[in-house]
This record gives C-alpha cells, sequence and structure tokens, in this order.
C-alpha cells in the first residue's frame, strides 16, 4: 500500500456526504457495500503515474465496450468453419459483426458489442440484430459469441477450448454474457460477491467466488457480524437491482432474495465500472478519496461482515490478504475435469489447478502463501515486464526466496541442496519449487504456483510425468527417482510408479505419458518435447491432433510447430478419420 500525506491536484467533490474531514490516520471504515465505492477516476488525482499504467494494463481492458476498443481481431469477411456450421467475421460502418450460419438454427447475424480479454485471446459479447429465433426470451440480450481470436497462432477458435473439455457437436451463441463470468472481468461492490458464502447452504451465481475447493486449512470463512445491518444492506441491494425488497426478514431469506435478485437483474449499469478498477482490489475506497489520511486497505473492513481464515486464530498477516484479493478470481477450477495435480479429484480431494486462473489457488496450497504474496513477483497495476519474470528464474528468484530461507544463501548451501551448479538454470527456485506445468492460454506451459518440490511423494507417486523430466528430457523413470532417493533420503513405492508407467521403469517418463497419462499430463509431455526440437517425437506428438480434448489437439500442434518449424496443415476441428489423414499427408510432406 502507499502511504499517503493528501492529495496534491485538485478533484471534483464525490457526490455523497463526505467523512469528516477531522478524522485523523487510519484504515477506512468500510469498503464493502456499493456506497464504500468511489470508481478508478478518483484515483487519478493523486496517483497520476500508477493510474496512467493501469489504464493500459490487461486488467483495466479486461472487458471492453466494442465501440471504442482497440480489437486486434481481423473483421474483414473471414469465416471460421466448424463442422458444416460457420461464423463470418464482418465490419459495417463503425460497428463489427458476427454471421452465423448453422445447421440448427439457419442464419443469424449479431452486432459486437463487448470484448472481452486482450492479452492472449479476444472473446466477444453481441446482441441479435436479425434471424435466429426472435421470440426467445434472451434474443433481446447480449450473449458470449461462440469464438475467440488467438493472438499466438492468429486464428479463430470454438470459444471454451482453453480450458478441457471435449469437443462440442456444432457451433452455437452461448448464454447471456450479464449472467455469466461478469463478477470477476468488471468491478462489483465485494459484498455482492459473497452472498453465497454468508449463506449456510451454498448457491451460486454469477458473483460466486467461493473458496470451497480448498482443503479447509486453507479456506477462508465469511460470516455477519451484524445480522439485522446487514439485511437492511441486502434490501438496500436488491432494490437498487429493480427487484422485489419486501419480505425480507431473515437472514436466509436476504441473502437468497439477494442471490436470486443478482442472477436474473444484474446489469451492466450496476457495475462500479467496466473492467478491473482500482476498488476491485484495494475494496471500496470513498472514503480515502474523500480524506486521504484515511487509507485503503486490502483487508476487508466492515461492520456488517467478517473474512477471516477458517483455522487459526492469528490476524492474517499482509501477504495473506494481498494474496486473499488475488484468489477471489484467480481461485478456479474450470470446467468440470475431473482430474487435479497431485493425483486429486475435483470432488473428492482437488489438488492443484492445471489451466490458467487458477495460481492464487494454487499459491494458497503451497508452504510460502502466509509470508510471500502475488505482487512479490507480479505488478498488479500494469502487464508484467517479460524480462522482469524472466529474470525471477535466476539470481533474482533466489534472492527473493532467501529472504526467508537464509539457510541457502552462499553457493554452497545452494549446491549442496539442489544437487546442481548454483549458477546454473539447474540450481534455480523457481525451475524446482514452481516447475512449468500449467496450460497457458497461448499454448504454452506456465509456471505452477504451488510451491512444492518434485521430490515430494504425492507428486513422484500420483503424477505424470516426474517433474525433473521437464529438464531431464532424455532420463529414465527409474533413474530420476534413483537419484532423488539418494539425494534428499527420500523412498518411493514401486509399485505406485508401476502403476504410474508399467512394469519396466527403464521408460522415459515424457513418451510413456504421452502414452498412458490423463490428458493435462500428456500436455505437459506434449510441450516438453515439443521445446527439444527432437523430430523424432512428431509421429507420438501428432497422434494427439485427434485428441478428444481440443486443447490438447492445440498443444500438440504447437509442438509440431516448435519441432518443424511451422504449424501443422491439419484441420484440428474435423473429424478423427480426417484428421488422421491430415496428419499423415502432413507428416509425409515434411520427409
Amino acid at each position: 500500500m502507499l502511504a499517503l500525506s493528501g492529495c496534491r491536484s485538485p478533484r471534483p467533490v464525490l457526490g455523497e456526504a463526505p467523512v469528516d474531514g477531522n478524522a485523523g490516520p487510519g484504515l477506512v471504515s468500510s469498503n464493502v457495500r456499493r456506497q464504500d465505492y468511489a470508481g478508478s477516476a478518483e484515483c487519478k488525482y493523486c496517483h497520476a503515474e500508477i493510474y496512467k499504467e493501469w489504464l493500459s494494463s490487461p486488467m483495466h481492458g479486461m472487458t471492453r465496450d466494442a465501440g471504442t476498443a482497440e480489437i486486434q481481431a481481423p473483421f474483414g469477411g473471414e469465416t471460421f468453419r466448424f463442422k458444416g456450421d460457420s461464423v463470418t467475421m464482418e465490419t459495417g460502418g463503425e460497428q463489427r459483426f458476427m454471421r452465423l450460419d448453422t445447421q440448427k438454427e439457419g442464419e443469424s447475424l449479431y452486432r459486437i458489442t463487448r470484448v472481452i480479454g486482450g492479452r492472449y485471446r479476444e472473446d466477444f459479447v453481441g446482441v441479435l440484430v436479425s434471424g435466429g429465433n426472435q421470440s426467445d426470451s434472451k434474443s433481446a440480450e447480449e450473449r458470449v459469441m461462440p469464438v475467440s481470436y488467438v493472438f499466438s497462432t492468429g486464428t479463430w477458435r470454438y470459444k471454451g477450448y482453453s480450458v478441457l473439455v471435449k469437443e462440442r457437436p456444432r457451433l452455437q451463441v452461448a448464454g447471456v454474457w450479464r449472467q455469466q463470468c461478469i463478477f470477476c472481468h468488471n468491478t462489483v461492490p465485494h459484498l455482492s460477491t459473497l452472498f453465497d458464502d454468508l449463506q449456510s447452504e451454498s448457491t451460486s451465481y454469477q458473483g460466486s467466488m467461493t473458496n470451497n475447493l480448498l482443503p479447509d486449512p486453507r479456506r477462508w470463512q465469511t460470516s455477519a457480524l451484524d445480522p439485522q445491518g446487514l439485511i437492511a444492506t441486502l434490501r438496500e441491494e436488491v432494490r437498487f437491482l429493480g427487484g422485489d425488497n419486501s419480505g425480507l426478514n431473515t437472514t436466509e431469506g436476504a441473502l437468497s432474495t439477494a442471490i436470486e435478485v443478482t442472477r436474473r437483474r444484474f446489469k451492466p449499469e450496476h457495475f462500479v465500472e467496466i473492467g478491473i478498477g482500482c476498488e476491485s482490489c484495494h475494496g471500496g475506497s470513498r472514503e480515502h478519496a474523500e480524506n486521504p489520511r484515511r487509507r485503503p486497505t486490502f483487508e476487508v473492513r466492515s461492520d456488517l461482515i467478517r473474512e477471516r481464515p477458517l483455522v487459526g486464530s492469528s490476524e492474517p498477516s499482509q501477504a495473506q490478504w494481498v494474496n486473499r484479493t488475488c484468489m477471489r478470481c484467480h481461485t478456479v477450477l474450470f470446467t468440470r475435469y475431473a482430474h487435479t495435480w497431485e493425483g486429486g479429484h475435483r470432488y473428492q480431494n482437488p489438488g492443484g489447478s492445471h489451466v490458467n486462473s487458477g495460481e492464487a489457488r494454487d499459491f494458497a496450497l503451497g508452504g510460502c502463501a502466509n509470508q510471500l504474496s502475488c505482487i512479490n513477483c507480479h505488478d498488479p497495476h500494469a502487464e508484467d515486464n517479460p524480462d522482469k519474470l524472466r529474470a525471477l528464474s535466476g539470481k533474482a528468484g533466489t534472492h527473493l526466496c532467501t529472504s526467508c530461507h537464509e539457510e541457502f544463501r552462499s553457493r554452497e548451501a545452494i549446491a549442496a541442496h539442489s544437487h546442481h551448479n548454483p549458477e546454473g538454470e539447474g540450481a534455480s527456485c523457481l525451475g524446482c519449487h514452481m516447475p512449468r506445468k500449467n496450460m497457458g492460454l497461448g499454448y504454452r506451459l506456465t509456471r505452477y504456483h504451488r510451491i512444492g518440490t518434485p521430490a515430494d511423494k504425492i507428486r513422484v507417486e500420483n503424477d505424470r510425468p516426474l517433474e525433473c523430466a521437464l529438464c531431464h528430457t532424455d532420463k529414465s523413470v527409474e533413474s530420476l527417482v534413483h537419484a532423488m532417493e539418494t539425494w534428499w533420503g527420500r523412498h518411493y513405492d514401486r509399485d505406485r510408479l508401476h502403476a504410474l508407467y508399467g512394469q519396466d521403469l527403464s521408460v522415459n517418463p515424457l513418451t510413456t505419458t504421452l502414452q498412458v497419462g490423463k490428458p493435462h499430463e500428456q500436455v505437459v509431455a506434449l510441450a516438453v518435447l515439443g521445446e527439444t526440437r527432437d523430430s523424432r517425437a512428431s509421429g507420438a506428438v501428432a497422434q494427439h491432433l485427434s485428441h478428444p480434448y481440443p486443447l490438447v489437439r492445440y498443444f500438440a500442434g504447437q509442438a509440431l510447430s516448435d519441432i518443424h518449424g511451422e504449424w501443422p496443415d491439419v484441420d484440428l476441428d474435423a473429424d478423427d478419420t480426417a484428421i488422421r489423414a491430415q496428419v499423415r499427408e502432413w507428416l509425409k510432406a515434411l520427409k
């Protein structure tokens, strides 16, 4: 947080009664209710440089008005075809359109109204202009369009294929945008995201940011401090959204009504602001804007509710509050895909996420989340500098870790601990403790944020491939396991390893994972084999271009592109027989 002595530039007076100008320094008293929010525009008068950086950040541009946004996706008549259906991107005057032609619903034209994202891809929202089912109650609503534009390949793709979902049978417009994931992509009062956390029996809605997929020691709980005050605030919110707030006399009843009214009636005009604003992270800061001596805080401040870790009685550290703030959105296990890292199952004993946007949840599962926070590595106000992130893979990351782990500050200690050259990549703290094994949005692996060790028994005996194989790509399962046992005094159950890799542990963990691994494990093997640029892996990699999960196909395509310098000339949305025939022709042409 910034320590402020007062605003140095004039600013407009806010529309409601100001905080007592004689109030002493300290933290804001309330930062979760709708009336606690001022909007990011108030921040520019005192925080001009940060505000300027934020204006061009991916966070601010998470949701944009299509009429004013800079859009990278082409709208010049390009057509995306999918199993007999098609969508054509068009421009008319200052507006963009998507023209759908599907076997089930015929032709329809949508005018694009919103752009979502812009760092790795762009998604789109639109309203029906002509065709389609005009009598459908959803026909006047802004709908999520069925295609995304992916920057890394410069191609259109079916929306939703950035996570592990099975192949879809046809092209179709998705749900009503305002009832989807808008609360993580825009700025809303924090209290509006907590209704289900305050309920005794959780009911999901577009504001749900529950952490019920975390183990109890890592979960937080939200409780009501003033039930009557909470009921009164919920009545105000229901009225603001245009719902019936009569008869809300109990906390459970008021919460149920607030959830239902939010699900049905919450619209863009109810945002604090479009996109991720300052107060999405810093909390409602109207009080601070009126009196800069009252500082904003990541801590939830309210006389209505309280948020604290479920286990433990001590006050959360500053790092925990920062991580909790990030975890409100970056805590998801996308889709209904069942498997997680550490051999977990999404509905039973969920381990770490393997996809993008689960980083904060994964970080909370590790051992450093009480002292280390997301902003130790990531810039919360601007797009991360790639060079700075890369530097963390070397000495910069080591220095960050040894600020707590003082016993590893010397070269000798690092060499003894890592069994690698202390000046090389093998001794990098992040290389081993945050390995690149998660699926990024650009068909590249990103770091797994659950800080642990590749020698963890739960990882070695439950996940493929062995994390040491991500660097030591030519080693066998047995040789890597034997080294870990020798260096760190561990013992691994060979029966469990046989269950993962088969009876012969002299096999390569990467190529074996391609054959017998779970889909998210196969993605890791594909990406690493692609990085080796070894053309001998082409045949095994190419088999996954017809994988049941489209995302695995894309990673296989990227791996082949890395190996051969060109993306495979294969229609990954065709049926399996056609894909395999095209793969044979493409491989034949390479010889």
